[in-house]
């Protein structure tokens, strides 16, 4: 029997490794926005076409990966708000990513030992991985789901996530740098509608968001990496990025580049240097 951990520990970086992987059902031959991701951050689980989207996208905007880390610590900053300061003890993660520690289990845990955590990818080899290393401790639970974001009728209906979450009482849901995988035309603000009114008043919703608005030219070029790479990647404005928080009240300072959301270390001189826009939000 093929365990978790018998993937993760699979060899990352070479042809061996690239056959196991595609024994399983991962698609090697083509960028994952997870593994370009893991790339940036300085990982080990991405193959040759998510390093060549990584490069390509670099080349656009050379500081991209320091962007990744910037996306990466505004994630961090909104779990310890919503741990420390509004009680939220139970997370739904979507677009989890190959796991990079701190997770969102281990920020949150510090707050509370009693919370629990659903995590939400489509990426065979973030399953793999989430299911061997993110591991709660006793007195708290974290379960992994491969699910799809674009149908959200099936994830809240998970039975791994109903036995997790208790959808009756407040939910911190995430969504950090994911929304621009899904394209106009498939309705990411009505698919965030639809998980945001199966949440109760209480629940908040943090998300990230990649944007042309600080720098036009080099996002444009971004998008079309991703694109000739067979991959969506859709830049949003201000406004198309607070449309997901309709309804919600907003934490201060409201949707504002993600280095300039509640800086551990005082504002930044740049706060536009990552193109991002982040915020979060609570239901009234």
């Amino acid at each position: 029997m093929t365990t978790s951990q018998d993937f993760a520990d699979q060899p990352d970086n070479d042809a061996a490794e690239l056959s196991q992987w595609e024994k399983y059902g991962v698609d090697t031959s083509a960028p994952h926005s997870a593994r370009v991701y893991d790339y940036w951050l300085g990982g080990k689980t991405n193959f040759p076409p998510d390093r060549a989207m990584g490069q390509a996208i670099e080349q656009a905007v050379p500081s991209v990966k320091a962007m990744a880390k910037e996306n990466r610590a505004f994630q961090g900053r909104a779990v310890r708000h919503l741990a420390e300061q509004q009680g939220i003890r139970q997370f739904l993660d979507l677009g989890t990513g190959i796991p990079t520690s701190p997770n969102t289990h281990e920020i949150a845990e510090a707050a509370s030992p009693g919370t629990r955590v659903v995590y939400v990818d489509n990426d065979p080899i973030v399953l793999a991985h989430a299911r061997a290393l993110m591991v709660s401790t006793p007195a708290s639970r974290t379960t992994y789901i491969h699910a799809d974001l674009g149908k959200p009728a099936e994830l809240l209906s998970d039975p791994a996530l109903t036995s997790t979450l208790d959808l009756s009482q407040p939910v911190g849901l995430l969504m950090i740098a994911v929304l621009m995988l899904i394209a106009d035309e498939d309705d990411p603000w009505g698919k965030v509608a639809a998980l945001r009114d199966a949440l109760p008043s209480g629940s908040f919703l943090a998300l990230t968001h990649p944007t042309q608005d600080f720098d036009p030219e080099a996002v444009g070029k971004v998008a079309d990496a991703a694109r000739a790479g067979g991959m969506t990647l859709v830049p949003r404005t201000k406004e198309e990025v607070s449309r997901f928080f309709d309804g919600w009240e907003l934490v201060e300072p409201g949707v504002s580049p993600v280095m300039a959301w509640h800086p551990d270390n005082g504002q930044p001189a740049d706060p536009y240097a990552a193109y991002y826009w982040g915020g979060v939000a609570r239901k009234l």
